[in-house]
């Protein structure tokens, strides 16, 4: 018979992948450093091969550890999923991770916080709050259970439930040429230069789309990491942005003093929705999630 290295050495490895630190990995697997790098070498012995490079001061895999890297995780998930399978209890109840993205964590969980408590007293809720493509290798990898996301994007094995629509808005300072506008059509804004989030952000590549833009109508002289930031880079009078209904909605407009003209129809807009990795042990609980925030919010 093989001999099989144990569930708790390949979290212990997939840990100090993520990390490319053997303390921030034992960190976060609440151990001591000795405790997990013994496990790892012991991994290794099973094995029969080197899975870290020990050889350089930077952090690097093996051939052979990029290949237990590739598969461990699809491993772990699955063991996860068959403990959650038998164990009986109620939907939404203990500990469940909920990723984020931030052009939505900031205005949408304030609005759902009470909802989700009221439908799920005995649920313990994780937040993490991560960009789209990082959120989706975590769903991939069984890192979390679900994610919160903005539409379209291309998510292999992971499936999604819809929530709602999240409409763009034009926003700019008093000043700009627009602001006496009461609505706008998509190519009024063309040639405009606009305050947009940097590339990673999905919102990006959403408005740009959305709006029928050139990618040249962004501004390449700013790239924001936040709404809040493009909001107040915006009433400084660089250029315009626009911004999602849930952010407007919660006041960013208002409390940067920007100027908010909609859209005419067909109004430019993201979809909102849950997603959870295909095949999960959790898709009924992603679901469930999902129509409880959609009550709340749409």
């Amino acid at each position: 018979m093989t001999p099989l290295p144990t569930l708790r050495q390949l979290q212990f490895f997939m840990a100090l992948v993520r990390r490319e630190s053997f303390s921030k990995a034992a960190e976060d697997c609440l151990v001591s450093q000795s405790t997990l790098s013994s496990a790892i070498k012991e991994m290794e012995g099973l094995m029969d091969q080197q899975l870290v490079d020990r050889s350089t001061r930077a952090f690097a895999l093996t051939p052979a550890g990029e290949e237990v890297a590739s598969r461990a995780p699809a491993l772990l998930a699955g063991a996860e999923d068959l403990v959650r399978a038998a164990s009986c209890r109620n939907l939404l109840e203990g500990a469940f991770t909920l990723g984020v993205i931030p052009t939505i964590a900031p205005f949408m969980l304030p609005r759902i916080a009470k909802a989700l408590n009221k439908a799920f007293p005995k649920l313990r809720l994780y937040l993490r709050e991560d960009l789209t493509a990082t959120l989706a290798e975590r769903l991939a990898a069984g890192l979390i259970d679900a994610a919160i996301l903005a539409f379209p994007y291309d998510l292999p094995g992971i499936d999604s439930i819809e929530i709602g629509d999240d409409q763009f808005w034009f926003a700019c300072a008093a000043s700009h040429p627009l602001a006496h506008k009461k609505s706008l059509k998509r190519g009024d804004i063309r040639g405009c230069e606009l305050l947009l989030l940097e590339d990673g952000h999905c919102l990006r590549e959403h408005a740009i789309d959305a709006c029928e833009l050139r990618d040249r109508d962004a501004t390449a002289s700013f790239g924001g990491t936040s709404l809040f930031t493009l909001a107040e880079m915006t009433k400084s009078g660089l250029g315009a942005t626009l911004l999602p209904d849930m952010a407007v909605k919660a006041g960013l407009a208002t409390r940067a003093g920007l100027k908010v003209i909609p859209f005419a129809k067909p109004v430019p807009s993201r979809k909102i929705g849950v997603a959870w990795r295909r095949g999960s042990g959790r898709r009924e609980e992603a679901i469930s999630l999902a129509e409880t925030i959609k009550s709340a919010v749409y």
